[in-house]
């Protein structure tokens, strides 16, 4: 027998209502219920350190699920800075809702504490990517865009990201990218109402149907890149949202109106990127899963990590064998 329908207007409305306040604690958003990502703790972006060549002189701390810290892990390992920064991966305390050391750093044992620690206010949210400065004894800067920048003019053997003569076209795709990519597939999947979610939503994949015409253009002079014939720091910020695109933000963010392969230029880019040496270390796709699923209550209650396609397949080079690589198991 079906419940009486009074009992599930009420439930509706009940659940509606403790909905938003778990909403609220878990993204901030305007009054048109668009979500609205909070400003870093540490968001500036420091003059390159005197001690930046020395060996373990500083550490990138990392989440392996976090979109905005695999930007920072992907250019560390592709300018390969390892000799002069270490990497440690922080792992989710879902039940706390906050990032733990697997072991303890600095006299800490969760990420919160390493921030009180470095001179943060209270309310201020403990998120990764951060770089944390040994000699100082406090993090540095923790805005990932930042971040990545000052990773780019760090000492090391690996190319340039965002050389002068193209920071043009970089800057314009980067800016792009953030607001309707980046915190675009976000803003679908924490909006308060069906306004909010719609204009996200159209944003998205307006932007996907415009980087797909570039790469089409590109690819007719030979530029493979977004940012011309070279990788640049705009590919670096867009491959974290779309190599997370089918298994986590199409079903649990709503950001499904068309699979990636219907796009073929930004399917056969993401191939590309992911098949660049050391890209494939930093992709952890049941972490991912078993993050986004377990860890957002309010966006999948029942904590079920639901089947999704494999990685290997969804970055299958032409004709259709896989990319060089495989994910890895997960790092220290």
């Amino acid at each position: 027998m079906p419940p009486p329908a009074v009992l599930v207007r009420t439930a509706r409305c009940l659940w509606q209502g403790q909905w938003l306040t778990l909403m609220g604690g878990l993204g901030p958003a305007d009054a048109e219920g668009r979500y609205r990502r909070p400003a870093p703790a540490f968001g500036g972006r420091p003059s390159l350190p005197a001690d930046a060549s020395v060996a373990s002189g500083h550490v990138l701390i990392v989440g392996r699920s976090c979109p905005w810290a695999h930007r920072a892990w992907l250019v560390w390992s592709l300018r390969r800075l390892g000799g002069s920064i270490d990497l440690v991966v922080v792992e989710p305390d879902p039940a706390a809702g906050r990032w733990r050391f697997t072991s303890p750093f600095a006299g800490c044992t969760t990420l919160a504490e390493l921030y009180r620690a470095s001179g943060s206010d209270r309310g201020a949210p403990a998120s990764v990517p951060a770089l944390y400065s040994r000699s100082q004894g406090r993090i540095v800067v923790n805005e990932s865009a930042r971040l990545i920048e000052l990773l780019n003019g760090w000492p090391g053997d690996g190319p340039d990201l965002w050389p002068p003569a193209r920071r043009e076209a970089i800057e314009s795709w980067r800016e792009r990218l953030q607001d309707s990519v980046n915190d675009g597939v976000y803003r679908c999947g924490f909006a308060r109402n069906q306004a909010a979610y719609d204009e996200a939503e159209a944003e998205l994949f307006s932007t996907l149907e415009a980087l797909e015409e570039q790469l089409q253009r590109g690819s007719a002079v030979g530029e493979l890149w977004l940012g011309g014939a070279e990788l640049s720091l705009a590919d670096v910020v867009l491959f974290p949202t779309l190599i997370r695109l089918e298994l986590v933000y199409a079903p649990l963010f709503g950001c499904s109106r068309r699979p990636l392969w219907q796009f073929p230029a930004l399917a056969g880019w993401r191939a590309r990127f992911f098949a660049l040496p050391g890209v494939a270390l930093t992709c952890c796709p049941e972490v991912w899963r078993r993050d986004y699923f377990g860890s957002l209550f309010p966006l999948h209650p029942s904590g079920i990590t639901p089947a999704g396609p494999d990685l290997a397949s969804l970055v299958a080079g032409p004709g259709g064998s896989p990319s060089p690589g495989k994910p890895a198991e997960s790092p220290g």
